[in-house]
């Protein structure tokens, strides 16, 4: 296990001394067993988090292995051959119009240079990355933050926009109300700095 892996795997036992709540959920779901792909480079990771936005995830691996299926014998595209579809092979895949113009946004973005290798990523900072990032149409904080903690291994990454963090967090502490983003920020403030081992265990909140 690389040392990336270790150091999300370590921080469940940190959580769980947080309060009675931390300690119940990290018991119930073991260690932080995140699934990483350091490898991934920032494009690929940014056209398979566009896919992702706003669906389940068998949905969104379905079209992901649609877009996949028109490259045969590449494990994923370059930027170059994603501009080159058109609007409607991606719609073909499965993309909604306005996902197709990000996935074309941001290969641009990447021929350019606003779309850093790996790294370059791993040069940058969190705040840097989201700045810049969020340029691309489609792109938002959310988006940006997935690219942060499975590709670049950032340990301290909160995506409060996430409907299923703050839905465990409302099973969590059993509330009748989902927090709204800005409350779960300030909510999560004590969690830093494993805030994104914290959003991986509140994914997985299981029923009590």
């Amino acid at each position: 296990m690389d040392e990336m892996a270790k150091a999300f795997e370590r921080s469940g036992d940190w959580l769980a001394q947080l309060d009675e709540d931390w300690a119940w959920l990290v018991g119930e779901v073991g260690p932080c067993r995140i699934e990483l792909h350091p490898t991934r480079e920032p494009f690929e990771a940014l056209v398979r988090a566009v896919a992702y936005q706003q669906l389940h995830g068998r949905a969104a691996e379905a079209i992901v292995g649609r877009l996949l299926a028109l490259f045969p014998g590449q494990a994923f595209p370059e930027a170059q051959q994603l501009l080159a579809l058109e609007e409607e092979q991606l719609r073909a895949c499965g993309f909604s119009l306005r996902k197709a113009q990000s996935l074309r946004a941001i290969a641009r973005g990447r021929l350019e240079g606003l779309v850093p290798c790996g790294s370059e990523a791993r040069a940058m900072d969190d705040a840097e990355l989201v700045e810049r990032l969020t340029r691309l149409p489609g792109v938002g904080r959310w988006t940006v933050e997935m690219l942060l903690i499975f590709s670049l291994g950032r340990l301290d990454i909160l995506p409060v926009d996430d409907f299923g963090v703050r839905e465990g967090y409302r099973r969590l502490k059993r509330l009748e109300r989902q927090p709204t983003p800005a409350a779960l920020a300030t909510l999560g403030r004590p969690w830093s700095p494993q805030r994104s081992a914290a959003a991986w265990y509140l994914w997985r909140v299981p029923a009590r």
